[in-house]
């Protein structure tokens, strides 16, 4: 059987010498905090790593290889989106529970969340379809979000509150125009935006951050639509990369601009990695639309036709435009069954492809409900999901799943600007990462979903810890 590892190896480097020189200067003792099926541990602290000189490892020995003077992209930063369906659950759950939910996710006890994604218009994970104007409004002069007062934005205020003001990141997708905008007369199932209202679409991006900033939350970015190539039967809208580009490059762009919002990301595709090089390079061959882009975005479905996920894509596509970055916009389990949210297979979803994409060059990765009921949802199609927090909506209890662990064994260590480093691994069982923090952490991890325990050697320039992984395990090992 295939076996991965995932481990958390945090390693505290003074700030003042560069890692080389913290490596080869003295022996530190690492703590390790260990999340495992095997003996139902989450967050548990372990014995203590140690490291030993160790020169040259021979090519038998099972090795994790580290050397932090290699840079590669530095992180902006990791969270989920607050759908209505995340806040609705969430207005229901006793104010206690709220409280502790706030705390796990973006509190300093919590996992790092610092990245908030929303919807503008209606999405599946909604209770109902809505708009923000009144149907033939050309004009936008009915534009209200009177809806998101609710349920979204009260959420979204309370996890701002608890990020630092400079590192939360709050960005919007819509799903789909107004249905009078659209070829198809209808926000479901695809269709096209008119060429007669791309004007009247970009100016309605306008007023959504205009309303949202009003109401004291900072818009740092967007997508330009969520899911461009699939027709749904639940919201959805169709474009070409030609017709994005000509979008971003002739309406959205020098919107945003000519209304004060130069400053905004503009994120590009927001669909899976199969198709992702060819979008990036069809709608930013143009230099007049690729100034308006500063970032491409991706979700995780492929697998629906392919039977592996494609994440050399997102290298050659980060290659072919270093400037942009790479966020991972949205990934979920589909077809919730309450019986299986604690199956650890679900969280190593999770650990694989996160850390595939950090290698690959993704500087942000937002899941997608942060928080969901014991159906799955709402969603107003039936497309019900996991989430790393499902609520018991009726008893009011939280159940964290392994989702939730695996992501914070990431999330919670990597902080903003941290930066990636050379990082290798001698076996096809081990699965790893590394970064650098600002404050001289080294964050390496390693992925364990075999079904064996493993042992191996964490190798930084010629010193090594020998380390354990457990059967279905993740680790953080810090120095």
């Amino acid at each position: 059987m295939k076996k991965t590892i995932v481990l958390f190896a945090t390693l505290s480097l003074i700030s003042t010498v560069n890692a080389q020189n913290y490596w080869k200067k003295g022996m530190k003792q690492g703590k390790v905090i260990l999340t495992s099926q095997k003996s139902n541990e989450k967050f548990a602290s372990k014995s203590n790593a140690v490291f030993t000189d160790f020169p040259q490892p021979k090519e038998t020995d099972i090795c994790v290889f580290v050397d932090p003077d290699f840079k590669y992209q530095k992180i902006i930063g990791f969270g989920g989106a607050i759908t209505d369906a995340s806040a609705e659950v969430f207005a229901k759950l006793p104010k206690d529970k709220q409280k502790e939910f706030i705390e796990a996710y973006y509190g300093k006890s919590g996992i790092g969340y610092n990245v908030v994604r929303t919807n503008m218009n209606s999405c599946d994970f909604s209770s109902d379809n809505y708009t923000y104007v009144k149907d033939n409004d050309e004009t936008l002069k009915s534009f209200d979000v009177k809806h998101d007062e609710q349920y979204k934005i009260p959420l979204i205020k309370q996890a701002q509150k608890a990020i630092d003001p400079k590192d939360f990141r709050f960005y919007f997708s819509p799903w789909s125009p107004p249905a009078w905008m659209k070829s198809n007369n209808s926000m479901l199932k695809g269709g096209r935006l008119l060429d007669k209202y791309y004007q009247v679409w970009a100016n309605y991006y306008v007023k959504f951050i205009q309303e949202y900033e009003k109401r004291n939350i900072p818009v740092w970015g967007l997508t330009i639509q969520n899911e461009p190539m699939a027709t749904q039967t639940w919201e959805s809208c169709i474009y070409t990369a030609d017709e994005e580009g000509k979008f971003l490059r002739e309406n959205l762009g020098p919107t945003l601009w000519k209304n004060g919002y130069k400053d905004k990301k503009v994120i590009i595709w927001d669909h899976n990695r199969d198709l992702i090089f060819q979008r990036a390079t069809t709608t930013l061959q143009d230099p007049e639309t690729s100034k308006y882009a500063s970032g491409i975005g991706y979700h995780w479905y492929e697998t629906w036709n392919n039977k592996s996920p494609l994440f050399d894509n997102l290298a050659e596509t980060h290659r072919a435009f270093p400037d942009k970055f790479l966020i991972f916009t949205e990934g979920c389990k589909e077809q919730f069954d309450f019986s299986k949210i604690y199956d650890v297979s679900i969280g190593e979803l999770y650990g694989r492809n996160m850390i595939n994409d950090l290698n690959k060059g993704t500087a942000a990765w937002t899941d997608w409900n942060i928080l969901l009921d014991e159906k799955g949802g709402p969603n107003h199609k039936g497309n019900f999901c996991f989430a790393p927090i499902i609520a018991n909506t009726k008893t009011g209890e939280l159940h964290y799943t392994y989702e939730y662990y695996y992501i914070g064994h990431i999330s919670k260590y990597l902080k903003p600007n941290a930066q990636r480093v050379g990082s290798s691994s001698n076996k096809d069982f081990l699965l790893s990462t590394s970064f650098l923090n600002e404050s001289g952490e080294l964050v390496v991890v390693v992925m364990n979903e075999g079904d064996a325990d493993t042992d191996f050697n964490l190798w930084i320039e010629g010193k090594s810890s020998k380390l354990s992984a457990p059967a279905h395990s993740i680790q953080t090992i810090v120095l």
